[in-house]
């Protein structure tokens, strides 16, 4: 082995890759259970991923303001999944996230309240009010800042910042620890585990518009398919088609324009100011809003494409039409932040585009949060399947929390009865991939992997975004293997806080990852919620109305399809 640099060890019962609502939760529930638990992350512990951005509503059948009942709220993501949830994980997600939405707030976490009873909200695809915040801006924040409270209360919970998981490790077929870089000192890490949970999130960092963190390029899926665990529904990445797109703005949410839009029926204006939307086979909005998502973004696209969009590539979103009283009784606190920032909604308007926002897709998992490789677990938008084709509104946080509580107490249970191997056994399991982070000065000629990962997140808007054809697919594909060509296999430089080796380590899964999406959208030649062929523009029922898998194993990919799990009918007489 040629590994030079200081090899540091770390053992645990349970390892939880990603610390933001999901990663927390597992955490705190293993804890619980009696593990040992390592809680790492690539950024600061609770302070990346999703949950933390997320400045919206939370989806939870707590009954507060109107009656209502998990089956409801389950019904209602059934809808919106188009067909292909899983409906047992749906079920977790609605039942289990009552009471995680309830665990919240004895923990403290500020729900809006009116009258002695949790306000919630109807938010579009749900039957009833039916989802709660802290505020319009801080619903995310909140729930981070809960979870970091209660895990650094927890007994058996140690936090571990700037660490980027590369590898996981396997023995006779199970997952026993992995290979980490600690990014702070270039050093690599040796995690022992018996049991190992992914929570990093989603992909849209593939994505040149995005609403996510810079660590939201789809590290976990990457780790899952190298570890041969399967994939599913990985074409399904939503597009938000109002994303935030001019002037800049710093400490907002990208997709916050949705409730100003339903609320106060915000216009959507191309270049010469005019309505647009009921050009593509919409109704006009006259003062509401009333164009689905989907025919939004198609709206927006095509406008763009015709050379009719705002200066910077996407449409205009007016509300200078609103009074300012309608503005402040609805958004008060937000419309002065705005004002701070130097935007007068009165007077201006903003520019909005399709942004990759939410990925439906994941890691194919069981009940208990099990994926296809024994001792490996997935929680949160890693996992793939509860909401189909399309995620119902409000529905991410709790399905961080729930399936992350659950996922934890069965890693946990799970660690009990498997513990890792011997260190020495990990070591000579690792040998390969630390000799892969051996420190390299770079050379002459080391590609500018940033540059290369630019040019991904292009393909993939052009190309593999809210709206495909076989013939873009392919180009994608043939693009996603010159890309590759370009990065090649080593990984130079080593040290400190180095910028090079973490972007070649990332380019490396997203070009995984970003394959995995490419064929599968290739491969689902209808359109269907969240993906959308315009060579084949029809959702086929009797077709497609299948999960699909995709698996890396030995060099090679993988697809198969498999039936959407269902509930027995009686469950629900």
């Amino acid at each position: 082995m040629t590994h030079a640099s200081p090899l540091h060890t770390l053992d645990t019962d349970v390892l939880v890759i990603g610390a933001g609502g999901a990663g927390m939760s597992a955490a705190i529930a293993a804890a619980g259970a009696g593990s040992r638990v390592l809680l790492a992350d690539r950024s600061l512990i609770g302070r990346g991923g999703a949950t933390i951005m997320a400045q919206m509503t939370v989806a939870a059948a707590l009954g507060e303001q109107t009656d209502d009942h998990w089956r409801h709220h389950y019904a209602d993501t059934l809808a919106a999944g188009r067909g292909l949830c899983s409906e047992p994980l749906a079920r977790i997600l609605c039942e289990e996230g009552v009471d995680a939405i309830r665990l919240l707030d004895r923990w403290g976490v500020g729900w809006a309240r009116a009258d002695g009873h949790l306000t919630q909200a109807q938010a579009p695809g749900h039957d009833r009010p039916r989802c709660v915040y802290v505020d319009f801006l801080n619903t995310g924040p909140a729930v981070a800042k809960t979870l970091r409270a209660q895990v650094a209360h927890t007994a058996g919970v140690q936090r571990v910042g700037d660490l980027a998981i590369v590898d996981l490790l396997l023995h006779q077929g199970r997952v026993v620890g992995a290979v980490a870089l600690h990014l702070a000192t270039g050093d690599a890490v040796l995690v022992r585990s018996g049991a190992i949970v992914i929570a990093t999130g989603g992909l849209t960092r593939l994505y040149r518009r995005n609403s996510a963190s810079l660590n939201m390029g789809g590290d976990g899926f990457a780790l899952a398919l190298r570890a041969g665990a399967r994939l599913l529904d990985m074409e399904f990445v939503q597009f938000f088609p109002i994303g935030h797109l001019a002037p800049r703005l710093v400490g907002f949410d990208p997709i916050m324009w949705d409730p100003f839009r339903y609320k106060l029926g915000g216009k959507l204006l191309n270049r010469d100011g005019e309505e647009f939307v009921e050009r593509y086979g919409n109704a006009r909005e006259a003062g509401g809003y009333t164009t689905t998502r989907d025919a939004a973004t198609y709206a927006i696209l095509k406008e763009v494409e015709a050379g009719r969009g705002s200066p910077a590539g996407g449409a205009w979103l007016s509300f200078r039409h609103v009074p300012e009283a309608t503005l402040r009784a609805a958004f008060g606190p937000i419309i002065d932040r705005l004002a701070a920032a130097g935007i007068d909604l009165t007077q201006q308007m903003v520019e909005v585009a399709p942004t990759a926002h939410y990925h439906m897709g994941g890691i194919r998992v069981d009940t208990n949060l099990a994926t296809d490789v024994p001792g490996l677990y997935a929680a949160g938008e890693a996992v793939g399947g509860a909401n189909g084709a399309n995620r119902l509104s409000g529905n991410a946080i709790t399905e961080a929390v729930a399936f992350g509580l659950r996922a934890g107490r069965s890693a946990a249970a799970d660690a009990a009865a498997h513990p890792a191997p011997a260190t020495d056994a990990l070591r000579t399991l690792a040998a390969p991939v630390l000799d892969r982070l051996a420190p390299s000065p770079a050379q002459p000629g080391t590609p500018h992997y940033a540059a290369l990962i630019e040019q991904l997140q292009a393909v993939m808007q052009q190309h593999v975004g809210p709206f495909r054809t076989d013939a873009g697919i392919r180009q994608a594909l043939a693009a996603i293997e010159a890309l590759r060509a370009a990065a090649g296999t080593p990984l130079p430089g080593g040290g400190p806080q180095d910028p090079v080796r973490l972007d070649a380590l990332d380019l490396h899964n997203m070009l995984l990852v970003a394959e995995s999406v490419a064929r599968s959208a290739l491969a689902r030649t209808e359109s269907r919620g969240a993906h959308q062929r315009e060579d084949h523009p029809a959702q086929d029922d009797a077709a497609w109305t299948f999960n699909q898998t995709i698996a890396w194993r030995d060099g090679r990919w993988t697809l198969a399809t498999q039936p959407v799990d269902r509930l027995p009918a009686e469950e629900f007489a």
